[in-house]
């Protein structure tokens, strides 16, 4: 019988069915939220690049999330304008295992980034005097690296658990992109081990970052310090935190038959486009020191 398998080497991304109109539509409203998002994370990035005033361990891991986002959105976005366009919506299979491990990879380390950023503004606020040797500048490259290096290697043990199995037919994933569990289902073999590691790192990588930013902020507000710009700043963090933490939940831990795959491929917008593009709306918009930022840049550029 296994020499009758043919071995998948490409695969179909069905995507959205829809009619072609409403992809059109669709197309046109990625595009604009995609170029929003590389714009909006783009202009965060040069602000702290250029204004020594942002030089601090805030911006710095906010660059990062920044980095995370234009990777994430990148990793996944293109690839599905092109299929809203083509009628020939394949991926070979090396392509789309890279997919998978890009697209977790930046999400773990995305996780991980939130909460540090958590913990520097728990630092900041409720032990302001401590703050410049808790979160030392070699303290936050350490974190910064191992935020980075966590999720490398957490996407790396399921991308090595995924080649472990064998794909010979069907080659159609009922998503946008190379999700891990849509994937998981064209596996020709027994994948409960893929699926339990899957859970398992949920709750460490989602459950245990969103405890520990829901202790900062719960010991933040149980203080009642109110410093300047700190409740603005922690609030744009928690919305940041809801929207990319409460859908990857509901996505990889609430039971399959909660939710339909469309109501899943809706989820997966939401942390692959719709959140990387808010970033830096509510950090710009919701920060004063970002906006003085951007006034200093544009007023030193009419000055030259």
């Amino acid at each position: 019988m296994s020499e009758n398998q043919t071995w998948v080497t490409e695969f179909i991304l069905l995507g959205f069915s829809l009619n072609p109109k409403i992809q059109m539509f669709l197309f046109e409203l990625f595009s604009l939220f995609y170029t929003f998002t590389l714009l909006g994370n783009g202009v965060i990035l040069g602000l702290i690049w250029l204004d020594s005033r942002l030089h601090t361990p805030m911006y710095f891991f906010l660059s990062h999330l920044a980095i995370v986002d234009v990777s994430y959105a990148s990793n996944n976005v293109p690839k599905m304008l092109a299929n809203l366009l083509n009628k020939k919506k394949t991926i070979s299979f090396i392509p789309c295992i890279m997919q998978t491990f890009l697209y977790m990879a930046f999400a773990h380390t995305e996780c991980l980034i939130l909460v540090i950023m958590s913990y520097d503004r728990y630092v900041a606020i409720c032990h302001p005097l401590r703050y410049s040797v808790i979160m030392s500048w070699r303290v936050c490259i350490v974190q910064a690296v191992t935020s980075w290096a966590c999720g490398s290697l957490l996407a790396m043990v399921h991308v090595v658990l995924l080649l472990r199995l064998p794909f010979c037919g069907p080659h159609e994933i009922n998503h946008f992109f190379c999700e891990i569990l849509s994937v998981l289902k064209l596996a020709c073999a027994d994948a409960r081990l893929n699926q339990v590691v899957i859970f398992a790192a949920s709750v460490f990588i989602l459950v245990g970052p969103l405890c520990l930013v829901l202790v900062s902020y719960t010991r933040i507000r149980h203080l009642q310090i109110r410093q300047p710009g700190g409740v603005s700043t922690c609030s744009s963090h928690l919305c940041v935190v809801g929207l990319f933490f409460g859908s990857a939940i509901v996505m990889y831990m609430v039971p399959k038959s909660r939710h339909p795959e469309k109501q899943q491929k809706i989820l997966s917008l939401f942390y692959s486009l719709f959140n990387p593009m808010l970033n830096p709306l509510i950090y710009s918009l919701r920060n004063a020191e970002v906006k003085g930022a951007l006034r200093r840049v544009l007023w030193k550029e009419r000055s030259m």
